[in-house]
C-alpha cells in the first residue's frame, strides 16, 4: 500500500513565502487525500504490490484506469514539489546545471522567463517542469492536472512548482505570477535540482 511521504521541511518553514496554513491545507488535505484515495482503489488488487512509478506508469497506459492515474500520479508530483523547495531557496543554480541552463536557453534570465510562462500560461490546474529530455537538452513545460513526466521514460524531471490554484490562492489569491517570481526568487532547490541533473547524467552516461 502506498504510504504519504514525510515533508522535507516543518510547516512552517517557507514562510514568509508560503504560509504554514496553506502548506498545512496543501499537504494535509490535498497529497494525503490523493494517497487515501489511491490506496482505495487498489486494495485487494495485484496493484498494490507496485512501486509508486510502476504504478503510474501502468495506470498510464491503460484507458480505464485514468482515476488511478490521476491520484497516484498527484502523490508522485507533490513529493517531488515539496523538495523542489527549501526554505533558504532561489537564486541560481551552480556548476554543470548552471552552464547547461546558460548552454541550453541561453541565460539563467531567459530560463527564468521560460519557466514563469510555462507556469503562468498553464491553462487551469498543473504544473510546470523543469526536464532533461532523451535527447539531453534542458527544457520547460506545463503539464494539465496530474499529468507527469515520470508517465513514461522521454524526460526526467530535475524539478516542478504547482500551479494548481490552492496551491497559492491563500497566499497571493489570483496572483499566480507573483508566486511563480517568489518560487523562482526565493524557494526553489536547486540543490535538489542539481543532484536530479548528476544523477540523469550517469543514468545515460
Amino acid at each position: 500500500m502506498l504510504e504519504l511521504p514525510p515533508l522535507p521541511y516543518e510547516q512552517d518553514a517557507l514562510e514568509p513565502h508560503i504560509s504554514a496554513k496553506t502548506l498545512s491545507f496543501h499537504y494535509g488535505k490535498h497529497h494525503k487525500g490523493y494517497v487515501d484515495k489511491a490506496n482505495s482503489m487498489i486494495e485487494g488488487t495485484d496493484l498494490e504490490k507496485l512501486g509508486l512509478i510502476e504504478l503510474i506508469r501502468k495506470a498510464a497506459a491503460d484507458g480505464s484506469k485514468k482515476g488511478l492515474f490521476n491520484n497516484a500520479a498527484q502523490i508522485w508530483n507533490h513529493d517531488f514539489y515539496w523538495h523542489s523547495m527549501a526554505p533558504k531557496g532561489g537564486g541560481e543554480p551552480k556548476g554543470a546545471l548552471a552552464k547547461k541552463i546558460a548552454e541550453d536557453f541561453g541565460s539563467f534570465d531567459d530560463f527564468k522567463k521560460a519557466f514563469k510562462d510555462a507556469g503562468a500560461g498553464q491553462f487551469g490546474s498543473g504544473y510546470a517542469w523543469l526536464v532533461i529530455g532523451a535527447d539531453g537538452k534542458l527544457k520547460v513545460y506545463g503539464t494539465a492536472n496530474a499529468e507527469t513526466p515520470i508517465a513514461d521514460t522521454k524526460d526526467v524531471p530535475l524539478m516542478t512548482t504547482d500551479v494548481w490554484e490552492h496551491t497559492y490562492y491563500l497566499d497571493y489569491q489570483n496572483r499566480r505570477p507573483d508566486y511563480l517570481d517568489v518560487f523562482l526568487d526565493k524557494l526553489v532547490n536547486w540543490e535538489f535540482a542539481e543532484a536530479n541533473f548528476e544523477k540523469a547524467g550517469r543514468q545515460t552516461a
